[in-house]
């Protein structure tokens, strides 16, 4: 694991699930060349490695002590394990399931923590989660917070999985989705909220490239680009 470089700027972007993140943040780090990390698919591979090699979701010290084993590398949509890529194997509903319940022990989050501000490096540094700005990037340069409606987050999960050929109910997806931000915004550690220097973006009605448009904007007002 590296150490932190924090010389580098970060550019911290939270917010729940279906708000846009992930395509936002992959974006950007792609037109500034900066290092781009997804701090959930960190999670995932956590929660992987421990579902193959048969550690107890619920023992953090053993958790603890195989996360500080991990080579863990985002580039962009590839995740790396060790050099394996694991991009597809950590989005099963088993290691979804099993991340939620590691997500939630403290010294694990403790651990990540430390291995997601390792990826702070020259020239810069997107980073995609849920408490980028609250907890890991507290001191991040320019912060963001992507919320939308849970109406609008069903309608865009509902595409993906149509898209996918699957089916799925849209009221469930609406209920899914409310609960899931109900224990994110409640948990006793690193609860999802807004920076308070955060800024708050609704792209309910917002395209891709409209956010894009209003982040860029900002990043010129810092001289970034």
């Amino acid at each position: 694991m590296h150490k932190p470089n924090l010389d580098a700027p970060v550019i911290a972007i939270d917010g729940p699930a279906g708000v846009g993140k992930g395509t936002l943040a992959h974006q950007l780090a792609a037109d500034l060349g900066w290092g781009f990390l997804d701090s959930g698919a960190i999670y995932r591979v956590a929660a992987l490695y421990a579902l193959r090699h048969a550690i107890p979701l619920d023992n953090e010290e053993a958790l603890v002590e195989a996360i500080r084993t991990l080579d863990i590398n985002c580039q962009h949509a590839l995740i790396l394990l060790n050099g394996e890529d694991v991009s597809e194997a950590i989005r099963t509903e088993e290691c979804a399931s099993a991340t939620s319940k590691i997500a939630a022990l403290p010294k694990v989050r403790e651990a990540l923590l430390a291995l997601q501000q390792s990826f702070q490096q020259l020239p810069g540094l997107v980073a995609d989660g849920r408490d980028m700005g609250t907890v890991v990037f507290a001191h991040a340069p320019l912060k963001l917070f992507l919320t939308a409606s849970a109406e609008v987050r069903a309608e865009r999960r509902l595409k993906q999985h149509q898209a996918q050929g699957n089916q799925a109910d849209f009221a469930q997806l609406v209920k899914d989705i409310n609960e899931r931000d109900y224990r994110d915004a409640n948990r006793a550690v690193a609860p999802l909220k807004a920076a308070d220097d955060a800024r708050v973006i609704d792209t309910s009605t917002l395209s891709v490239a409209e956010v894009k448009a209003l982040v860029v904007a900002m990043l010129k007002e810092r001289g970034y680009l």
